[in-house]
């Protein structure tokens, strides 16, 4: 009963803030206004959030840390970009439920600088999680650097349709325009991670026959 009183609390905490940051702009917004909106004091905003840039970083990143579980759990022949783009699905899909609050947080994160920052924090160490997978997926060695290279692939994949979402103010769904992005890198995918000609060895330099 507690644990779902305190879930509550902070739904509605959540809801409150989004709906600001939306009427009255990020920065506009502060943390009294949310409190208020939500009815509870100040002092229980600090029991949940440490500031207003965490209500959004903790809802991308709670749904960052999965990425990874994801991909571990695709089949172990399956080619890198089917794996890569259903592991990045935990964003999609969840996006995908409601739109409106989704297009809302992605425009933030992308127009609001502090929160780009924190964003980009969060993204390199789910890049790093997905390199290591897929070391242990392809059997790479681990500082392989194509493993990071196709991570990081991935993710810009997902981010180029986020972005082109928020432009397109959600006229496409988001799993569409991240399917489109995920065709467009797949052979690179396929090329980075299963073929071993030119691979990088553990200190970054090129191999050869002839080496």
């Amino acid at each position: 009963m507690a644990e779902r009183k305190r879930q509550l609390v902070r739904d509605e905490l959540n809801e409150a803030a989004m709906r600001l940051f939306a009427f009255r702009g990020y920065e506009e917004t502060t943390i009294e206004a949310i409190t208020e909106a939500a009815g509870v004091s100040r002092r229980t905003f600090f029991r949940y959030y440490r500031s207003k840039e965490d209500v959004i970083v903790e809802f991308i990143g709670g749904l960052g840390m999965a990425v990874s579980d994801t991909l571990a759990a695709r089949p172990p022949g399956e080619p890198p970009a089917v794996a890569l783009r259903a592991a990045v699905g935990v964003f999609t899909d969840k996006y995908d439920e409601d739109q409106t609050k989704a297009l809302a947080i992605a425009r933030l994160t992308l127009r609001t600088p502090a929160l780009l920052g924190r964003y980009l924090e969060r993204r390199a160490m789910w890049q790093e999680a997905l390199a290591l997978e897929l070391v242990a997926r392809h059997g790479l060695a681990p500082r392989d650097m194509r493993a990071r290279l196709a991570a990081g692939l991935a993710l810009d994949a997902l981010d180029t349709a986020v972005s082109a979402w928020v432009d397109q103010e959600g006229a496409r769904p988001l799993p569409e325009l991240t399917d489109d992005a995920f065709a467009l890198v797949a052979p690179a995918l396929a090329t980075m991670i299963t073929e071993p000609a030119g691979a990088a060895d553990t200190s970054g330099r090129r191999t050869t026959s002839g080496s």
